[in-house]
């Protein structure tokens, strides 16, 4: 069947007004994405792609970075089993990080604070164990574990003390001679 130069003529018309409006369509996104861009890194909020992952984890970032600690934990906790493993180990890191920064800031202003501090400590080395888990590449993650490891106090082995006389490891089983 052989096509006549009309006919041929109409046809890439046709493809040529489809890839005109496809380039305009493409065009288009890749302005939004500059402007969701552009939002994100002057922290504010994005006019585009609002329900998006980026969206919500750059708005968790942003208020952990304003010292809403508690509203950016609980944003990044919806985040955490979303996507791949890279995204939830991001998301484990900057959780550790804000339990971290919350420690430190109660860290030493009272006594009577070292327990939550401590705990608070924990937790940061309990997220960031998991994002290492999830992806093992991040520099980032390791340097921070590494400095949260040595601020922590050892774990005590159970029984041992001050004493000479461990006392009971195991339930009620002494442990020594009788």
């Amino acid at each position: 069947m052989a096509l006549s130069a009309k006919t041929l003529t109409w046809v890439l018309a046709a493809v040529a007004v489809a890839s005109a409006a496809g380039a305009a369509s493409q065009v288009y996104r890749i302005h939004q994405i500059d402007a969701f861009n552009q939002a994100v890194s002057h922290g504010k909020t994005p006019t585009t792609d609002t329900q998006s992952y980026e969206a919500k984890f750059s708005t968790a970032y942003w208020l952990a970075n304003s010292g809403r600690y508690k509203d950016a934990t609980l944003q990044f906790l919806q985040l955490a089993e979303v996507g791949d493993a890279n995204h939830r180990s991001a998301v484990q890191h900057n959780i550790g990080n804000i339990f971290f920064l919350r420690g430190l800031a109660i860290n030493g202003t009272n006594i009577t604070v070292r327990a939550e501090a401590e705990y608070l400590m924990r937790q940061a080395k309990s997220a960031y164990v998991q994002s290492l888990k999830l992806d093992n590449s991040h520099w980032d993650t390791r340097h921070n574990l590494d400095r949260l490891l040595t601020m922590l106090p050892a774990t005590p082995t159970p029984g041992v003390g001050e004493s000479d006389t461990p006392g009971l490891i195991m339930g009620n089983i002494p442990v020594g001679l009788p």
